[in-house]
């Protein structure tokens, strides 16, 4: 009997220090995760201190541009800071076309503003960083049944609707996450744009596209006082969701008119 007391305490007591574990702590147990720690840290560490920057950085905010095929880091380690890019990675491939996902199998890469709501360190495509989608404007917005799900920022390179990134990315990618995770920040902002908004040629292309489609030019109209908002002041803006579903930025403008129209105010 004090033998089955003695085995239960130590299961409790292992129980307890496992509980008390860190976030980071518990990832490093998986191998991929482990791994990458031990072969990528160093390099982000210095990638840090070249841009004069504490490692790790307790929040970041992660930028995905489609049609340009890159995917930003924003660090900084204080709600007060504005945000400083680290690092801008090559997205491998895209799948669909511009604009918003709508329903389960259209193949859409998402667009609008999302958080990581999952860490897969045993991911089929090497490490993935899920986001909420579909989130309360998708759901409003999107097929009322089967509006899609799923949707990763993850490694191998291919995609049928998520952002794939090659696996050495991913991984620098997975290990900031975990490290801003680890400090508190449980809702990693990720806004998915149809294009960067500054690039002329990119704004060309998108607005060739918005000319046939009204609904598509006012959905990336919202998505841009966004993007503008940051560009200036390098914060991110205050984002609901109203009734009809679309984004509302507590403290941003819209601007009014054209996509073509706006060439000229997004820096170009």
């Amino acid at each position: 009997m004090k033998r089955i007391l003695f085995g239960i305490i130590i299961l409790m007591g292992a129980a307890n220090v496992q509980a008390q574990q860190s976030f980071l702590e518990n990832q490093k147990l998986f191998p991929r995760v482990g791994e990458a720690f031990r072969e990528k840290e160093e390099s982000i560490k210095k990638e840090f201190a070249k841009k004069g920057l504490s490692y790790p950085a307790k929040q970041i905010y992660i930028r995905s541009f489609k049609l340009d095929s890159e995917l930003e880091i924003w660090v900084r380690n204080n709600v007060t800071d504005t945000f400083s890019l680290l690092k801008t990675y090559r997205v491998c491939t895209l799948s669909g076309k511009m604009g918003p996902k709508r329903k389960e199998g259209d193949r859409q890469v998402p667009e609008g503003f999302y958080y990581i709501n999952d860490f897969n360190p045993n991911s089929s495509f090497h490490l993935s960083l899920g986001i909420n989608y579909p989130n309360y404007s998708d759901r409003i917005l999107s097929d009322p049944k089967k509006p899609g799900g799923d949707i990763y920022i993850h490694g191998n390179c291919l995609t049928i609707g998520c952002i794939p990134l090659t696996d050495e990315f991913i991984e620098e990618v997975y290990i900031m996450a975990v490290n801003a995770k680890n400090s508190g920040q449980d809702f990693i902002p990720v806004h998915v744009f149809p294009v960067r908004f500054g690039n002329a040629r990119s704004m060309d292309y998108l607005g060739s596209i918005s000319l046939t489609d009204n609904d598509s030019q006012k959905f990336w109209l919202n998505l841009k006082a966004a993007y503008d908002y940051f560009e200036k002041n390098r914060k991110l803006p205050v984002i609901l969701v109203n009734s009809q579903g679309k984004y509302v930025h507590t403290n941003t403008q819209a601007i009014p008119g054209s996509l073509a129209q706006t060439k000229t105010a997004s820096g170009n």
